[in-house]
């Protein structure tokens, strides 16, 4: 990926800051398997893409809707990059329940989904293309 924000180890847990652009991580030896070690990775490399110096998807205002979807985008994108990684067996209940938890808080509204879903899309081609 071009213009790779910085990755950090944490032992706080995952996430990606949006206003210093960095991923934070605990170490792969601190998750249960490696799997999920890169399914946590891509859910926040997914999210990175959403930067303004990316694609621009999300920005620091944000309410919390938005906040829900880019969380199914993120996860919804963090599953499509696990499937070509020949991975998403060991991590695929996990990834189903975090996203049912998401779209529980959305209401169920199938157009956030649908949308969610091109958004993803669009995150995995960016990752995958911008080599």
């Amino acid at each position: 990926m071009q213009n790779l924000p910085t990755i950090k180890n944490s032992y706080r847990g995952c996430s990606y800051n949006f206003t210093e652009d960095y991923l934070t991580l605990p170490l792969i030896t601190d998750f249960d398997c490696p799997e999920e070690y890169y399914s946590a990775l891509f859910h926040e490399a997914i999210h990175s893409t959403g930067h303004g110096t990316r694609l621009n998807r999300i920005s620091a205002h944000d309410n919390r809707e938005k906040y829900s979807e880019e969380e199914l985008v993120a996860e919804l994108g963090s599953a499509y990059l696990c499937a070509m990684c020949g991975i998403s067996n060991t991590v695929i209940e996990n990834q189903a329940a975090y996203l049912q938890g998401w779209l529980s808080k959305l209401k169920g509204d199938p157009a956030i989904l649908i949308r969610a879903s091109l958004q993803a899309r669009a995150a995995v081609e960016y990752l995958v293309e911008n080599k």
